[in-house]
């Protein structure tokens, strides 16, 4: 089965249990799998079998549920359009595209309007469509990517709206209550209009009721109409969310309220009493509406990291043509194979390799490295970085979706999107919340009713006060909003995430293990010692030059990292090689060939010494040398052992200073590697690992990791990603580590953009203060519900006050989750 993954937007979720229902509607769909609907990032995802299912048939589920799917409009100016057949050969290449839900194509006017998905399509890809349809397109809008902000400023504008509306109504209607409540009124109409007041009673008269139902009805009406509407919507799918909790206390006092007023105004009696509560109705709605209001825009600043991603991508770049020719052109116009150029100052556009000019370019936006890096000819570029002093002429690569750039937005967008595993618990708490909230309001009305001695007026009040406290929305913000800052706070520092799940495991990470090359070592050999006799030397190889130059020419056949360092050492002595004759290389031994007529072999002692040859006076040299973490080379010439040439791998600058930072945070550090005992003591010790366990091949790395969380340990490997590929599966926190610019194609659950080994503290740092905020918000929501709850349930509480509490709950939350972009790691 062809599996497909989908992500789509979505508008209109108030709570968790919202996503709750939408998740619920989706696992419905035919050969839909891994549902998941974030509130705090507003998606839903699922993967599913193209074959029988389609992207409408998801919109459709969810519109079914009672939720919109947030969409981009593209209006494009189209030139070379002939005729008609024209037009509805575009439509149809437009209308091809996954995500686009509508294209029209007018002739007359030469304009394509288009209705898409943004997250699944963009408005380069309609460009490229047309392209491909033979036609040209202009964009005058802006790009499709801010389709989903533009969806989330107008849920800002329109909540601010009716907050304003809200208290345009509820602020007199609240004065007038509360100065007929304190009898300041009384006074005042009294003297100025007598005979309206009904004797014996404050503040009583016909109209000033009906007055507080005028001013109040548009509060309940038109401010209050989204949480009926979102209650109708959630009690047709048969769920309960917030909505059903505001909508049903505000309605009961409301209606209570109309009671009182026709029953004493139109019918003559008190017998329901004499107190009309719309003040309480009014005020309740404006302040939740406050409430949403500052939740959207906080919820708006925690994919505040998202955002600066997507800004480092330039709108133009300058090509040059075939014939030496510059000219600028949209950055989606822009092909693997152009020759791009790039001057000081200016942001490069896309991935590519350098071809001319050397230039520093500052990586800090993707790496979370300061330092700027230097760059010449064969060096990769990526796109969204900034060259910061030279020319730079390079040849771009990766474009578009396949650049370093936009992957590493997509796993940031993904990983905010996915659901951790401590979020589990809110979720089934979520489901059974409302209609738990809701019995206990009506056993507080009965309870109230029967046996307060209060009357029913009272019962009335404190079932009010207990549904409008309840608060399932900071529930379901506690861990994605966390998460969304605690991902794009990584993202900034050049740790990539690939999922919540993996942030959180990184919290309770006990033992780091650590492969050797690539990862504490630079993993590039260098020459580090050349050992000549002390006594009588074989004619012509005299010097030291004399033995690399005959050791390189032998290495020029081999592709071994060790030939390499050999060679790069003579290439920077400048010396000129020999081709080699009958070269022949036995694997994990050394090399042979003829050089000048003469058989030398580069070999390791143990093959030395199989060969038949008197290792014992360079025995003390080997010994040596590997002592301090050096491979030793015997150069044999003729027959005869002629000298030693020493390569290392030296340990990368903050590999020591990352080992110790692990060791504050209490994490205990292993070295794990191929390389012989002694050479890996030796870099162990240097790098300050507690345990060295050498002699491991490839293969076996796994098993060693599995051996560890055997004896009870959380396991983070790190490594470079494609060696060590199966001990990252096998280790509970896998951490790839990676140069910057192929990093967001590493399987790994978390990547280290830069190679910097102290991002590994990094990661470790931020997971701990990414759980940490989840349970302070997850202990608010629960603690605020716990006691707030039976407090209003006793009659404690006013509605108005629960209603206050009920607003800034998730307000809190959300704050106490951007906190988390202050933190220092």
């Amino acid at each position: 089965m062809t599996t497909r993954h989908l992500t789509v937007p979505v508008t209109g979720m108030t709570c968790a249990n919202c996503a709750a229902t939408i998740e619920r509607n989706l696992k419905k769909l035919p050969s839909a799998q891994n549902a998941n609907v974030n509130l705090a990032a507003e998606r839903a995802s699922l993967e599913y079998d193209p074959a029988q299912l389609s992207l409408d048939d998801v919109i459709a589920r969810i519109e079914r549920a009672g939720y919109g799917i947030a969409t981009g409009e593209a209006v494009l100016p189209i030139k070379r359009l002939s005729d008609s057949q024209d037009a509805a050969r575009l439509e149809g290449a437009l209308r091809g595209l996954e995500g686009v839900l509508a294209a029209t194509v007018n002739v007359a006017t030469e304009i394509a309007t288009v209705r898409y998905v943004p997250t699944l399509v963009g408005q380069a890809d309609l460009r490229r469509a047309v392209s491909a349809a033979g036609f040209e397109a202009v964009i005058i809008e802006g790009d499709g990517e801010d389709v989903e902000r533009l969806a989330r400023e107008r849920e800002i504008a329109h909540q601010r709206h009716l907050l304003w509306v809200g208290l345009l109504f509820a602020a007199p209607v609240f004065v007038l209550a509360m100065s007929r409540d304190l009898g300041l009124l009384n006074g005042f109409f009294g003297g100025m209009m007598p005979g309206m007041l009904m004797p014996g009673m404050p503040m009583q008269a016909p109209w000033f009721n009906w007055l507080l139902l005028a001013l109040t009805l548009p509060v309940q009406i038109y401010v209050g109409r989204q949480y009926y509407v979102g209650a109708y919507k959630a009690l047709r799918n048969g769920a309960a969310n917030m909505d059903v909790l505001v909508a049903g206390g505000t309605s009961v006092t409301f209606l209570y309220s109309i009671g009182v007023l026709l029953a004493t105004s139109v019918f003559g009696t008190n017998a329901l009493g004499d107190h009309v509560y719309f003040e309480t109705a009014a005020v309740i709605i404006v302040l939740i509406v406050l409430g949403k209001f500052l939740e959207a825009r906080a919820k708006g600043h925690t994919s505040e990291a998202v955002k600066k991603l997507m800004g480092l991508r330039p709108k133009t770049a300058h090509v040059r043509d075939l014939d030496g020719n510059e000219r600028a052109i949209a950055i989606e116009q822009v092909r693997a194979g152009d020759v791009v150029v790039v001057r000081p100052g200016e942001q490069i556009p896309v991935d590519g390799v350098v071809r001319d000019g050397r230039s520093t370019v500052d990586e800090s936006m993707l790496t979370g490295e300061p330092a700027p890096a230097a760059k010449g000819p064969g060096a990769p570029v990526t796109g969204g970085t900034l060259n910061k002093q030279g020319l730079l002429t390079f040849e771009a690569t990766r474009v578009g979706k396949d650049a370093a750039l936009a992957q590493i937005i997509r796993l940031v967008e993904e990983a905010q999107g996915s659901k951790a595993p401590i979020q589990r618990l809110a979720d089934q708490i979520s489901a059974v919340f409302v209609p738990g909230v809701i019995g206990i309001a009506l056993v507080t009305f009965l309870l109230w009713g029967v046996f307060g001695g209060e009357g029913w007026v009272r019962a009335l009040i404190n079932m009010v006060a207990v549904l409008v406290i309840a608060c399932p929305c900071a529930l379901g913000l506690a861990t994605p909003t966390a998460i969304m800052v605690g991902t794009g706070k990584g993202a900034s520092q050049g740790l990539l995430f690939r999922s919540s799940e993996a942030l959180e495991r990184a919290a309770r990470i006990t033992t780091v293990v650590l492969d050797k090359t690539g990862t504490i070592t630079r993993g590039r050999p260098t020459v580090t010692d050349v050992v000549l006799p002390s006594g009588p030397r074989n004619v012509g190889v005299e010097t030291e030059d004399a033995l690399i130059r005959l050791a390189a020419s032998v290495e020029k056949g081999s592709e071994h990292p060790l030939a390499e360092a050999v060679i790069a050492a003579a290439t920077e002595r400048g010396l000129t090689l020999a081709e080699p004759a009958g070269f022949e290389a036995v694997a994990g031994q050394g090399v042979r060939a003829e050089v000048d007529g003469r058989l030398v072999v580069v070999a390791g002692p143990r093959w030395a010494a199989s060969l038949g040859l008197d290792v014992g006076p360079w025995s003390e040299w080997i010994a040596r040398l590997q002592s301090e973490a050096k491979t030793a080379m015997l150069i044999v010439v003729d027959g005869a052992i002629v000298g030693v040439i020493a390569v290392a791998d030296a340990i990368k600058a903050g590999s020591a200073e990352a080992v110790a930072e692990l060791h504050r945070l209490g994490l205990d550090v292993i070295m794990l590697t191929g390389d012989n005992a002694v050479t890996a003591q030796a870099i162990g010790r240097a790098a300050g690992v507690d345990r060295v366990i050498a002699d491991v091949l490839p293969g076996d790395k796994a098993a060693a990791v599995k051996d560890l969380q055997g004896a009870g340990k959380v396991v983070a490997m790190v490594g470079d990603g494609v060696n060590d590929a199966p001990a990252l599966a096998q280790a509970d926190v896998g951490i790839a580590i990676g140069t910057g610019t192929d990093v967001a194609m590493a399987a790994a659950p978390v990547t280290l953009m830069s190679g910097d080994l102290r991002g590994v503290t990094r990661v470790v740092l931020l997971s701990r203060q990414t759980m940490r905020t989840i349970r302070q918000n997850l202990f608010w929501a629960f603690i605020y519900n716990i006691i707030l709850i039976p407090v209003a349930a006793l009659g404690l509480l006013q509605p108005i006050l629960a209603a206050g509490a009920m607003a800034f709950s998730s307000v809190f939350v959300v704050t106490n989750s951007l906190r988390l972009r202050g933190a220092r790691s």
